[in-house]
Order: C-alpha cells, then sequence, then structure tokens
C-alpha cells in the first residue's frame, strides 16, 4: 500500500500537476501553500511509513543474530561436554602460601589462584565460575602449607572436556606447576572426602640425626648403617593409633580428632647431592593434623641428637602436655593420595578408571628431580633452615609447652590443619 502512495505520488507531481497546466488550470493554485504542504504531508508520512515497516525487520534481524550467537554457545557446550574429572597436580611450593585459595586475600599467591587462572584461560570452565568454584564442584585432596610442594595433589571438579585438555591447561601455568593427568570420575566424587590415605615425603640433610656436640655445618657427614636402623626404629613407633594432641595445636588430650592412625614411617638410603648427604623420610596415614609430621620427625630429631630419653615419645601420647620441637617446613612434600574405597567399588565398573597414576610415576619423578629436589637442596645450603632450627632444641624442656611455642591459630576446612 505504501508503494502505491509513492506512486500515485510521484505521478501528481510528474503527470497530473502537467495535466491541469494544460487543462488552464493558474500557477497560483497550484503552487499555492495549501496544495504543497499536502504533497510534502503525503511524502513525510510515506516515508516515515516505511521507515516504520522497516523498523521490524532491524529489530528481527538482532533477534535472529542473538539467537544465532545462543545457538553456537549451546553447540560448543553439546561439542564440550561438561564432566567430572580428578586432576593429578605436581608443584613446587616455594614462593607460594600454600595450597588452598583465599578469595578475601588476594595479595597472597597461592597454588590454586595459579589453576583457576590456567582454567579459565583454557576454556575448561566459564569464566564467571572463577571466583566461584563451588559452581564447578571443585575440591582439593590436602591443603599443603606455606612452601610445601607436592608431586600427588589431587583436585577434582567438573570441566568442559575440550580437545588436548592438559596441553591446553599447562599452557597457561608456569613451568614449577603442572597437571601430569587426569581420569573421569563419578558425579558424587570429592577429592578430600573419598580419600582413604595419604603419603608425604621430608627431605633433610643427613647431619640432623648426629649427636648435638658434633659441627652441625660439616657437609662431609655421612649417615652410618647404625644410626640410620636407629632412626628406622624410632619412628616405627609411630606406627598404629596414637593420641597426637601434643603435635598440633589447639587439640585437648581428649579431643577424639587427635587420634590418628599412621601405617607406616621410615627414612629412606641416603644420597648426596652438591657435596651434601640428604636423606628421604617417608610417612603414611590416615590423615594428618597441622604441623603433625614435622613435629613427629622434630621429636626423633632430637632423641637422636641427645637431647631427651625415647621414652618422651610414648609420652607425649598421654595426657600431659609435652613440649614437641617442629623441624623446619622446608622438604615437606605431598607424595600421593589414596582412594583405596573408590578404587575397589568403582575402578573395574568398565565406566571410570582407578585412581592410581601408574602411567605418570616417570612424569612424577622427573618433575621432583627439575623443579622440587634442586630447590630444597639450594634453599637448605644457602639458608640452612634444619641447621638454624637445631640450634634451638637446646631451649625445649621436652615436659610442658612452652608459650608462643611456635604455633598458627587457623584452621582447614574442618578445624583440623593438616601438612
Amino acid at each position: 500500500m505504501l508503494r502505491c502512495c509513492r506512486i500515485i505520488h510521484i505521478l501528481s507531481r510528474h503527470t497530473f500537476i502537467p495535466a491541469l497546466k494544460n487543462k488552464g488550470w493558474p500557477d497560483p493554485i497550484l503552487n499555492s501553500r495549501g496544495f504543497c504542504m499536502s504533497c510534502k504531508m503525503t511524502e513525510k508520512s510515506t516515508d516515515a511509513q516505511i521507515n516504520a515497516l522497516k523498523r521490524p525487520a532491524d529489530d528481527t534481524l538482532v533477534e535472529t543474530e542473538h539467537e544465532d550467537k545462543k545457538l553456537k554457545t549451546d553447540q560448543d557446550e553439546r561439542k564440550y561436554p561438561k564432566k567430572k574429572v580428578a586432576l593429578l597436580m605436581a608443584y613446587s611450593g616455594k614462593g607460594y602460601y600454600g595450597m588452598q585459595r583465599n578469595a578475601k586475600n588476594s595479595q597472597f599467591r597461592t597454588i590454586e589462584d595459579e589453576l583457576v587462572t590456567a582454567l579459565v584461560r583454557a576454556a575448561c570452565i566459564p569464566e564467571g565460575h572463577g571466583n566461584d568454584m563451588k559452581k564447578m564442584s571443585f575440591q582439593r585432596c590436602a591443603r599443603t602449607d606455606k612452601g610445601v610442594s607436592a608431586v600427588g595433589q589431587v583436585v577434582s571438579l567438573k570441566v568442559w572436556m575440550i580437545d588436548n585438555i592438559l596441553d591446553k591447561i599447562n599452557a597457561h601455568l608456569p613451568p614449577h606447576i603442572r597437571i601430569l593427568g587426569y581420569k573421569r570420575v563419578t558425579g558424587g566424587f570429592n577429592s578430600k572426602n573419598n580419600c582413604d590415605a595419604r603419603t608425604y615425603s621430608y627431605m633433610l640433610p643427613t647431619v640432623s640425626f648426629f649427636p648435638k656436640d658434633y659441627n652441625q655445618e660439616d657437609t662431609s657427614f655421612r649417615l652410618s648403617s647404625e644410626i640410620l636402623q636407629m632412626v628406622n626404629r624410632l619412628f616405627g613407633l609411630y606406627k598404629g593409633t596414637h593420641n597426637f594432641h601434643n603435635f598440633t595445636s589447639q587439640k585437648g588430650p581428649r579431643d577424639p580428632s587427635a587420634k590418628r592412625y599412621i601405617t607406616h614411617m621410615s627414612c629412606e638410603e641416603p644420597f648426596v647431592r652438591q657435596e651434601a648427604e640428604f636423606a628421604v623420610i617417608t610417612v603414611r596415614g590416615q590423615s594428618f593434623m597441622m604441623h603433625q609430621i614435622r613435629k613427629m620427625i622434630g621429636l626423633v630429631i632430637a632423641v637422636v641428637k641427645g637431647y631427651v630419653d625415647e621414652g618422651v615419645i610414648e609420652r607425649s601420647w598421654g595426657e600431659d602436655k609435652v613440649d614437641v620441637p617442629k623441624a623446619p617446613g622446608l622438604g615437606l612434600v605431598l607424595e600421593r593420595v589414596h582412594f583405596d574405597r573408590y578404587n575397589k567399588r568403582f575402578g573395574g565398573d568398565g565406566i571410570h578408571e582407578t585412581l592410581e597414576w601408574t602411567e605418570e610415576e616417570e612424569a612424577i619423578a622427573a618433575f621432583k628431580d627439575k623443579h622440587i629436589y634442586p630447590s630444597i637442596v639450594e634453599t637448605e645450603l644457602h639458608e640452612k633452615s634444619m641447621v638454624n632450627w637445631m640450634a634451638t632444641l637446646y631451649i625445649h624442656d621436652f615436659e610442658a609447652t612452652a608459650t608462643g611455642n611456635q604455633e598458627r591459630k587457623d584452621d582447614d576446612e574442618d578445624g583440623n590443619l593438616s601438612d
């Protein structure tokens, strides 16, 4: 209809008016204000009506583009389905304030800060979920403390299963943090709650086990087989269930959560790095409280060096307070986390794999040799954290916990900090 109006308007200007002139109509009438205004109004009205009809077409185009964009997003999500996975992590904790992220205090960089940033940049998780990882069902197996490293940390979360997922995540991580493997897990899997046990290692200079009157800075010291046997006999006393309230803070002797189950603890054969001898202590337990491992090692060192008799170990499990020295944090590494019950229930269902990581053993060993052991050795030889700590052993009375005895008052998620 509008097209017809436009045609009539054109004809009126180019056909009707000349025809009227030929009929003898005077120019004053044809050029009068009313006649011209009617033509102009008709022109404006026609243009407005045409534009009015055009606008819905533009709006429809915008809506179509929005729908196309939404459809593309839906297609991307269908292309990369969201699945629950367990990621195997290795990292050097030097320079970081532990594993767990602290969203309220971003000035203290943690391992999880690096991980979440990499997951977002690799398009494994939505950008808007980076500040609230609960939306991705995120959970870590163990909360390692400041400076503590790991080669067997496991985190569970939902991710978009993009192509070459490991390479793309690692491309956005620093070289001292790596995702070494991943496995599909059940929808209800929780890396912390499903964990049956944890294995830690502790690397230290063997001069730690020499008598207290010996020069503690002599790197030529070599551990004898007799002293190594004594050390392992003392570590063997920890095996079983004991009350470790003296090996952590804010735990009373009658607190049920202070009882912990240790399945293994021993010192391996020593080795030489940069002309100094080191050894690695391995401990496996159901779970550990804050500083528990470091105090277990610190007390054995005090006994071997002759500061106190070995009876203090069993006495520390009683109700009385015992002043237990805490070894330095340098050297502590989360080696492995165990999922025995999960593996037994779901490992053979034909859908999910067992969380054993045997295929990643070579990569784990290579990461330790490149990023963890050199860092521990260099730091110890230059900063002498163990030597300086041993110089303070004489102030411990091994009877009552002294005021301000190197304890921290922060808690983990369930009130029990773990090393």
